[in-house]
């Protein structure tokens, strides 16, 4: 079963579908869960909002909710991320200034430390976990070309914590001091076969605009456990580095000697999220809008930098495919645009995560990539075939239940 999300309206068919899904398996052993075999079901959906008709418009920089509004080393941008189990969590956040023009100067994030005191009850904390940090550039060797450098990423896994469990926290650098206000999440269930997070949330192609702001609001108000994003993040490669942007990058910008990108959308993504994901977690797998090339045929510099991946914890080498377990559920993240060949790494690694399934413990086996192999959508028709080809068999093989891509910019469900 395949879903494609939209950018253009609220993910509400995605999330319908893993609710129900997900929901029903909390009663009782005996009670029988439907199948598609007991259909036609009548929808469960909600009247589509007519006023997101139209282009897309995006948030401009001057709006409140994308301007920075912390001083100093302050945390911002703050998210949470699972690791592989429930017992592990990824706290990330931004400090310091981004930089974008033609001497910039790189932060050292040497100079502020990455920690976060946590614990049961919000005052006071009862531990505390140290991590590391980092600054990522996006450099255009041509004339004329604005280079950015980004403030400083930190990313601080906390561990040994319980299942289904509320947590509160902290961020920041306390020798400052520069720690963030409390913030909460709450970890997965433990895995088994009757023990799930009630709402799941699955977006695709989100960027920032004025649908996006619908979008999340809906989202938040479902009160979801856990976010997935398939991919396409931001869209600031639709912008110039000097801040012009256009929904056809190509059409508008056919003599660019590079395909530039205006990273401060990243920064104001960051802060707009940061209501929805500092407080619920979200896993990211890339899109084709992450590649942003760069000088030394660099790409995903961003998307690797900005986001926490429980890639060592699920065996994996790379941000670009990884797998955790949310309760009973078992997710597998694939990279579209990396190899997916079957003598490439992604490829090997695929093969033993699914081995290592124990369908009596996390009886759900979903996967999720951005581009769809399926589709009768005239863009992007077939556009991922190389990868169904290589993939499909392996996926079949081990009984995966659903699948989830985004990319195709209508909503899309087959069942089988």
């Amino acid at each position: 079963m395949t879903f494609s999300s939209s950018s253009s309206v609220p993910a509400l068919a995605a999330i319908t579908c893993l609710v129900v899904v997900v929901l029903g398996c909390y009663w009782p052993v005996e009670a029988r869960i439907p199948t598609t075999l007991d259909g036609p079901f009548e929808p469960v959906t909600v009247p589509f909002d007519q006023s997101l008709r139209g282009n897309a418009v995006d948030l401009p920089e001057s709006d409140h909710r994308v301007r920075r509004r912390v001083k100093g080393f302050e945390p911002e941008q703050i998210s949470v991320s699972l690791s592989a189990n429930y017992d592990s969590v990824w706290i990330s956040w931004v400090t310091g200034e981004s930089q974008i023009g033609y001497n910039i100067k790189p932060l050292d994030p040497k100079s502020v430390a990455s920690v976060v005191r946590y614990g049961k009850l919000r005052y006071p904390p009862t531990h505390e976990a140290t991590g590391y940090s980092l600054v990522y550039n996006q450099l255009y060797p041509f004339e004329g070309l604005q280079n950015y450098t980004s403030g400083i990423i930190h990313h601080v896994r906390l561990t040994g914590l319980k299942p289904n469990t509320l947590y509160f926290y902290r961020c920041g650098d306390p020798s400052i001091p520069a720690m963030s206000e409390i913030y909460h999440f709450r970890t997965m269930p433990v895995s088994g076969p009757w023990s799930y997070p009630e709402r799941i949330a699955v977006v695709g192609d989100l960027g920032l605009t004025y649908n996006t702001t619908t979008t999340i609001s809906h989202l938040t108000s479902n009160d979801p456990n856990l976010v997935l994003l398939i991919g396409d993040v931001t869209y600031a490669n639709l912008y110039l580095t000097n801040g012009t942007g256009s929904d056809c990058y190509s059409c508008s910008f056919p003599h660019s000697p590079i395909h530039e990108t205006y990273q401060p959308r990243w920064d104001y993504w960051g802060r707009f999220m940061e209501n929805l994901i500092s407080k619920v977690p979200i896993m990211v797998i890339e899109g084709n809008h992450e590649i942003e090339e760069q000088a030394e045929n660099k790409t995903f510099v961003a998307y690797s930098s900005r986001f926490a991946f429980p890639s060592e914890e699920s065996g994996s080498s790379s941000t670009f495919y990884y797998s955790f377990n949310a309760g009973g559920i078992h997710f597998i993240m694939l990279g579209a645009y990396i190899d997916f060949t079957r003598s490439g790494k992604q490829y090997k690694w695929l093969e033993q995560d699914l081995a290592n399934v124990d369908r009596s413990t996390t009886p759900w086996l979903v996967a999720t990539w951005h581009p769809p192999w399926y589709s009768t959508y005239e863009a992007h028709y077939r556009e991922a075939e190389c990868m169904r080809m290589e993939m499909e068999e392996l996926l079949y093989s081990y009984g995966v239940d659903i699948v989830f891509n985004g990319h195709v910019s209508n909503d899309n469900r087959l069942l089988g």
